[in-house]
């Protein structure tokens, strides 16, 4: 084939299929960046309420009551931690923080693989009841935690676990565990059926499909609720306020409470403040190590 030729042959070709499509490009509109601009301005303004709060009080953690009187805006003329060792020690801070870590920890693992569990039955077989179930689940997310002190008080006295930390355990459980079954219901009813019927033609039981089959694929659920449940149980005041009054095993937002009642018109305000910072640090450490994750399970969640 001459030169000629295959030029015809290329021409001819192109002409039938025609110009290559072009990328297309989205144009913003004038709302568009209006509603953007908005936004932008609104959440900047969010963060400054919330942040501007926070960070006044981690200054004042590092004042005297004085100082803060005098210069409440104002540096602190030392910076050092006898705040934090006064509250830690001395207002048995550190021993709270302990309680806090052992009923959150111990709550958390529980409320997590009993969740995990109900949830995987209730979307993945289809038992009797198991609507009823789900719906009286969905119901407990409704009723106020408020409305069920007294029942509770009654009930774990009669248990013995009145003022004990296994009591504020199982109370953190139940209170947590309507929530956990009703975001990785979701999650376990979207996984494909054809890996689960996989492991069992490959030899595996139930528990195994369960535990090293279905539950990594739902990782990204696991991890969204892990966090939510422990934001929302560390920062828990109503039960432990309510069903625990041994000082003992008080936790920290017992021991908040307790400190500034007590205390009255000679409260040391910057051990107060040492004492807030020590309850909320955990919950900021947790969230900056673990939001890209957590943005990442809401992102993948909804997009199934």
């Amino acid at each position: 084939m001459s030169v000629d030729t295959r030029a015809a042959v290329t021409i001819d070709r192109t002409k039938r299929s025609g110009p290559a499509p072009q990328a297309r490009t989205t144009k913003s509109t004038a709302g568009d960046k209006a509603v953007g601009g908005a936004s932008h301005v609104i959440l900047a303004v969010w963060s400054i309420i919330v942040i501007l709060p926070m960070v006044w009080t981690l200054i004042g953690s590092f004042k005297t009551t004085a100082e803060i009187f005098k210069s409440p805006f104002g540096l602190p003329a030392n910076w050092n931690f006898d705040n934090y060792v006064s509250a830690w020690v001395g207002n048995n801070f550190g021993g709270m923080f302990v309680n806090t870590v052992i009923v959150v920890g111990c709550a958390l693992v529980l409320v997590m693989v009993l969740g995990a569990m109900c949830a995987y039955v209730l979307a993945r077989f289809s038992l009797p009841g198991s609507r009823v179930i789900y719906y009286l689940m969905l119901a407990g997310l409704t009723f106020p935690v408020f409305l069920a002190i007294v029942p509770l008080f009654f009930i774990l006295q009669g248990m013995g676990l009145l003022n004990t930390l296994p009591g504020l355990i199982v109370t953190y459980v139940a209170f947590a565990l309507p929530f956990t079954v009703f975001f990785l219901f979701s999650f376990f009813k979207s996984l494909p059926y054809e890996i689960q019927e996989a492991a069992y033609v490959d030899g595996a039981s139930e528990w195994r499909t369960f535990f090293q089959v279905m539950l990594p694929m739902a990782k990204p659920g696991m991890a969204a609720v892990a966090i939510m449940n422990f934001l929302g149980l560390w920062n828990q005041f109503l039960l432990p306020i309510s069903l625990n009054t041994d000082q003992s095993n008080y936790v920290l937002s017992q021991g908040m409470a307790s400190y500034a009642s007590s205390a009255g018109y000679s409260l040391d305000f910057g051990e107060m403040f040492a004492a807030v910072m020590i309850t909320i640090i955990p919950v900021l450490v947790v969230y900056v190590l673990f939001q890209r994750q957590l943005q990442g399970s809401v992102s993948q969640g909804t997009s199934k």
